[in-house]
């Protein structure tokens, strides 16, 4: 008897997952060469900094838009930023002024105007299996 409840306790409980599946659909991609670099920040300490991501992945461009599915991030609050190693040195290549020169994107797909994005600016919460779309 203790068995089949708590065997059916199992299958009323609901369940929450402790690491949701983000999935990012990039997509306006111009140039079918390179890969696109991607970082993943979960705080606005050095928020775009050479060190400062917590996970880094990269997709190799095969056509005008990619995939990624993450599944391995805990719930919380995050930011996305990536950009189009057109030349292929692992660089986000910049004009003498410091503003890249390869296509890049933001979560949110926020669009910087005259200084680089805030942490808060990019910011999503994580707590459920998540699409975005930057382009």
């Amino acid at each position: 008897m203790t068995t089949l409840f708590l065997y059916m306790l199992l299958l009323v409980a609901p369940t929450t997952k402790e690491k949701p599946q983000l999935t990012i659909q990039i997509q306006n991609i111009k140039m079918m060469k390179g890969s696109i670099k991607i970082g993943v920040f979960n705080t606005n300490k050095d928020f775009l900094g050479d060190k400062s991501a917590i996970r880094n992945y990269s997709i190799d461009v095969k056509s005008n838009s990619a995939t990624l599915v993450i599944d391995d991030l805990p719930k919380g609050d995050y930011a996305i930023s990536m950009y189009h190693d057109e030349n292929s040195d692992n660089i986000c290549n910049r004009t003498f002024i410091g503003i890249p020169s390869e296509p890049y994107g933001f979560s949110n797909n926020f669009k910087p105007k005259f200084s680089a994005p805030k942490f808060e600016d990019c910011k999503f919460s994580l707590n459920k299996d998540q699409i975005l779309t930057i382009k």
